[in-house]
């Protein structure tokens, strides 16, 4: 059956940007359908990616805590994982996510249409379902259609126990042995909560540090953390992997040259752009190098009336950044002279301890010539860390010398990614250290950390001793 169909707008994609996008359509009185390939609604994020890991992460973080509290003088027994139980507690999350994201999507009366879509021409989309096919005429499309993983360039071996970041989430038992190729966030969760649940964790990356967007203290706090946790083979890469009965043989080069044996291997290199089969080529969409779709501050493509926001328009590749995107672009549709110019945009890694990151590091601010200064508190001395089990973690400020103005700003630490959060803030809005030093913080809290950074770069602190000295 192949049905005709008009709309104002038709949004490709169903995840954070996707929904959001499509939700705020509607909520300014536009006609709005969503097309899904998946059936089920939200996308990556909800479904395989951002909730489901960090539910497990919790649960890590469970088991981390309960075991350092016997330097404390609480003991708990060895936990017993049911695996079974814990896919059912992470699925009944998503389900109720997803649930909610229905019943929203049905009281703003969006249509939803599943199938895989192509772009006929400039005002036309074809979408093949598993039953019907549609046609649909619109004058505005977004496309969000998200990012999916890269597979390892030199591997052609085909074998289940090599496993994508879904099939990491899906897990049917706990492998003793686990290696996890590329150390970047996705990498770093995945082993934050495989190490936690009794797996023996590696870790091949082919960077000689972890993380190389952060500033080299930040990561080298973080390496020393969890290095007692899993093994680091930095610098090094995978030659080729044997397929054996009973396990996996890898075979390394680089900095470490070995072969070892896995249970199972999780390919984590990084994620790609989903528009191959788009076939954007037939209405002249512009891509760059790396098949992310160029879009403008408006996030038009060449083509005024197609639109592409979240992951198809590249990095940062984040869910916050998409579901920004997915506001400013409805707004712009409905007519309003509105434009995606965010200062500072916070990433955060997950893992045990968080980090997380924002606006310039210190490379950046060199290659940008500005005149800067830095200004670390360790949590050392902070009262609420040593009181909460997480002196291990910093606060580092990246001030402007020249007008005092905070231009970054990186914590790694219990609830990293919670408290950058006012660090994006302060350089959203061209804080100068005084609006954040003269700011009362609550006390004792780890928030508190960020001002008393602000302290040291001012020369006012008193929780440490004052090398400044300012009057």
């Amino acid at each position: 059956m192949h049905q005709k169909l008009e709309t104002e707008v038709v949004v490709l994609g169903s995840g954070p940007a996707g929904y959001s996008s499509a939700f705020r359509c509607s909520d300014l009185g536009l006609d709005t359908i969503i097309i899904e390939r998946h059936s089920k609604l939200g996308g990556v994020c909800l479904n395989v990616g951002c909730i489901p890991s960090k539910s497990l992460l919790h649960i890590a973080k469970v088991i981390r805590d309960a075991q350092d509290l016997s330097e404390a003088g609480v003991f708990f027994t060895k936990p017993i994982v049911d695996v079974k139980k814990i896919q059912t507690w992470k699925n009944n999350i998503i389900h109720k996510l997803t649930s909610g994201l229905y019943s929203m999507n049905n009281k703003r009366n969006i249509r939803f249409i599943q199938g895989k879509a192509y772009f006929e021409d400039n005002n036309n989309i074809f979408i093949e379902g598993d039953k019907n096919k549609f046609s649909i005429s619109f004058k505005h499309a977004i496309i969000a259609t998200g990012s999916s993983s890269i597979q390892l360039p030199s591997l052609s071996l085909q074998d289940n126990r090599i496993w994508n970041s879904t099939d990491a989430l899906t897990f049917e038992k706990i492998p003793n042995r686990f290696l996890i190729i590329g150390g970047g966030i996705i990498g770093l969760e995945m082993a934050t909560i495989y190490s936690a649940l009794g797996s023996k964790v590696d870790i091949v990356d082919r960077f000689d540090m972890l993380l190389p967007l952060l500033d080299q203290d930040i990561s080298k706090k973080y390496t020393e953390i969890i290095n007692k946790r899993f093994n680091l083979f930095l610098d090094t890469h995978i030659k080729n992997i044997e397929s054996k009965e009973n396990d996996l043989i890898v075979h390394m080069e680089g900095n470490i040259k070995q072969s070892k044996h896995y249970d199972n291997i999780l390919v984590a290199i990084g994620r790609k752009p989903n528009t191959k089969y788009l076939e954007l080529n037939k209405i002249g969409i512009d891509l760059d190098k790396f098949g992310f779709i160029k879009v403008n501050n408006q996030l038009r493509t060449n083509i005024s009336n197609i639109y592409a926001i979240g992951d198809v328009t590249g990095f940062p590749m984040l869910a916050h950044k998409a579901i920004h995107e997915a506001h400013i672009v409805a707004e712009v549709i409905a007519g309003k002279n509105h434009f995606y110019e965010p200062k500072a945009i916070p990433s955060v890694a997950y893992t045990d301890p968080e980090i997380s990151w924002v606006g310039l590091n210190e490379k950046e601010a060199i290659a940008s010539k500005i005149n800067y200064e830095t200004a670390i508190f360790p949590w050392s001395a902070s009262g609420r860390a040593n009181s909460s089990n997480c002196t291990s973690g910093m606060t580092k400020l990246i001030f402007n010398k020249e007008n005092s103005q905070i231009i970054g700003g990186s914590i790694i630490g219990l609830n990293a990614g919670e408290l950058i959060n006012e660090i994006t803030l302060a350089i959203e809005m061209g804080c100068n250290v005084e609006d954040i030093s003269l700011t009362i913080h609550a006390h004792p809290t780890l928030s508190e950390s960020i001002c008393l950074a602000a302290e040291i770069f001012q020369g006012t602190i008193t929780d440490l001793l004052n090398v400044k000295k300012v009057s």
